[in-house]
This record gives C-alpha cells, structure tokens and sequence, in this order.
C-alpha cells in the first residue's frame, strides 16, 4: 500500500532531542548485553533484515548507497545509525543523482523512506527515481564501454583509467534480498514498486507557516519542524533502537536535499559572519543522536561551496560520519584537459567513519573520477603508470 506523504508534529522538546543526542553515543545495531542464543538473537535479527549486511570490519550493520563502487569506497557500504553528507558539485547536477541512488536501493530493498526538501516536493522526488538494472544488463553495459575504449587510439597514455571499481556481475533478475543493486538512469522505477512501498515526505513550503515561530537562540523554523517529523516517526514507527519493535525489524532511510540552503531559511550561504550557522550545525548534533539510537541511515546533500565560512563547513564536517565530495569539471580547466576528456568529474573520499571513536579515517584511495553515461553513474580509479 502505497504511503502519502504525512506530517508528524513530534511531541518532545528540543532540550529533550539534545538530552537523548548528548547521553547516547553508541550505535543501534551494537549488541548492548549477553550474547542471546537461538532464534530471538538480537544479532540474528539485524542480520535477517533485507538489504543489510554486517561488515566484515567490524560486524556494524550496513546498507547500500545505491552505488556499489561507492560502498566498497567506504569499506563494503552505509553503517545504520549514521550520517552520509554529500558536498553537492557547482551546479548541483551530479550530487542529486546519488541523492536518488540512496532512495531507490530503499525501494528495491523494502525500506522505509523519509524523503526532506525544501525545492521539490518528495513525491515528485520519487517518480524520478531510476530503474533497477538486472545484472546481465549491466554486463552488457560495461562491456561495451569497455570496447569503445579499446577502439581509441591513444588508449596507450601514460596515465591510463582502470576500471576497479567495477564488480563481477553474474546474471540474475533484481532480488530484494541481495546487498547493492545497479539503476538505469534513462529509464523511471516502475509505478507499482513506488505504490507497494513505505514512504514518508517532508515538503518544507507546506510545514512552515508565517505565523510559526520559534524561541531566541533556537533552530531555524524549518529545522525545528524537520527534527519533530524526523523523530515523530522514529519513535511512532518503531525504528527506535531502545524500544524494540514488536513487528519484524526493518530500516528507515532518510534523505535530505540541499541542506543549508536559503530555502531552509538559513543565511550560511549569503554572508560569512551569518547568525544562524548554529542552527545548522545545532540540527546536526540532535541529528546524529536520533540516528545513533534507531534503525535508521541518512544521507544529506548540501552546498558547501557556497558556504564562506571556513570554520562552519569544518564543525559540518565533524558533526558528519561520512563526508563524499563532488567536483564537476563544468567551467573549470580540467573540462579541456585530454586527460579528463572521458570524465565528468572527481569525487573525493574526505572521512570514513569510526563509530565510537574520537577519530576517524580517511581512505586510501586517492585520484577517483566519476563519468555519466546514458544509463549509468559510474566512478573510476586514475593510475600513474611510469611516471
């Protein structure tokens, strides 16, 4: 049954939202107490959850971004419980479509979605999602790009672009139960795929009224708003890691596009000494604390090239789990450089987390590029090979 669009109001104050981000710093799928045995196995529950895996690292529960090159990047996909910002490129032409990746790899998987924007109106969001890919499909895909790279001939530079980021596929239909599935962006996720699944939408213009107002030294109206719909339906939904679910478990995937932006009401953006850049990095400390005691993952696009102040877009950073940066080459140098006349731009790997820590990491791997073709979003490794 298809979910509408809902407004939840939430009924706890925001000192309460801050008390419960400030007292609990672990994760939800971290095992609290005495290994359980049999089928009752908190572990076994996690486990059992569709879409989800643990990771071989540490046994945190993870889910897929949508982008199976993306996960590997980030040490085999999303950890539960945590947040994923995407600095959006110049033009805000590529971060969307990792926006979308993130939303269709919940609908293909049976999660539960919070859709959040302030420029579209989540259903619309939705109905541009891509379509699922069934593997022999991408195979094809990729072989041909491959050919028509064998085809060019100065295919035999020096700086040559390896593709290892690309799994081996083997060919099957689209399974819910599988870990990371491939999308077509020519093509739209099918009607009845949208209608069967579980969704919630947030549309700023229509929570917000002129007469909302909010005390001194607070969230902006607009954040205020989210942060109660956010935890109206974790708490409601019963993705709230404390209190166990009585139906079977499954995870809430929340999206939230173009964050920090003047259409949430915030002024970081337009001036560098701006009285609300502690709503925004306020809004995501109470963020994270709700994530770290549910069911439940994020990912978060904003302009951060937009943002003057430097020691902002640091505390931004640091209030995040993990960081991924887009760089367009649209207007830039690179556009007309012959060694990026194949790419569209870079992508940067900027913070992999390190749940429970005072650090985090960085990844090793350094010099990634990323092309769109017609119907994949595809990112690559740049080796140096005699130089």
């Amino acid at each position: 049954m298809a979910a509408a669009g809902t407004c939840g109001t939430g009924t706890r104050s925001t000192g309460s939202m801050v008390a419960a981000a400030s007292t609990n710093n672990v994760t939800s799928f971290q095992r609290r107490g005495p290994r359980a045995s049999g089928a009752d196995s908190g572990c076994s529950r996690l486990v059992s959850i569709a879409g989800t895996r643990p990771s071989v690292r540490n046994g945190q529960l993870l889910v897929s971004t949508g982008l199976p090159a993306l996960d590997q990047l980030l040490g085999g996909g999303l950890a539960v419980g945590t947040v994923l910002l995407i600095e959006e490129d110049k033009y805000n032409i590529y971060s969307p479509l990792l926006f979308k990746y993130f939303l269709a790899e919940g609908i293909v998987s049976g999660h539960a979605l919070l859709v959040a924007s302030a420029k579209e109106d989540p259903a619309d969001i939705l109905q541009k999602l891509p379509a699922p890919l069934i593997d022999d499909s991408y195979k094809k895909e990729c072989d041909e790009d491959v050919c028509s790279h064998k085809m060019e001939p100065d295919i035999k530079m020096k700086i040559a672009w390896r593709y290892q980021l690309l799994p081996k596929m083997e060919a099957g239909p689209v399974s819910s139960s599988r870990f990371g599935h491939y999308y077509d962006i020519s093509k739209r996720i099918p009607q009845e795929l949208i209608e069967t699944s579980k969704w919630h939408g947030f549309f700023l213009p229509e929570k917000i009224s002129s007469a909302f107002n909010v005390e001194s030294c607070s969230l902006t109206p607009g954040y205020m708003k989210l942060l109660q719909f956010i935890q109206n339906i974790i708490y409601k939904e019963g993705f709230d890691g404390s209190n166990p679910q009585k139906k079977q478990k499954n995870i809430l995937r929340i999206g939230i596009q173009n964050l920090g932006s003047p259409l949430w009401g915030d002024d970081i953006c337009c001036t560098e000494n701006c009285d609300t850049s502690h709503s925004l990095t306020k809004f995501l400390y109470i963020l994270r604390g709700l994530l770290r005691t549910s069911l439940s993952a994020c990912i978060i696009t904003m302009p951060t090239h937009l943002i003057q102040n430097k020691a902002v877009i640091a505390r931004v950073t640091n209030l995040s789990d993990t960081v991924v940066g887009l760089e367009s080459f649209i207007g830039s140098e690179k556009e007309t450089n012959p060694l990026y006349k194949d790419y569209h731009g870079l992508i940067h790997i900027r913070q992999i987390p390190r749940l429970n820590n005072l650090i985090y990491d960085i990844s090793d791997v350094k010099d990634l590029a990323f092309k769109l073709k017609k119907k994949l979003f595809t990112i690559e490794c740049k080796q140096v090979h005699g130089l």
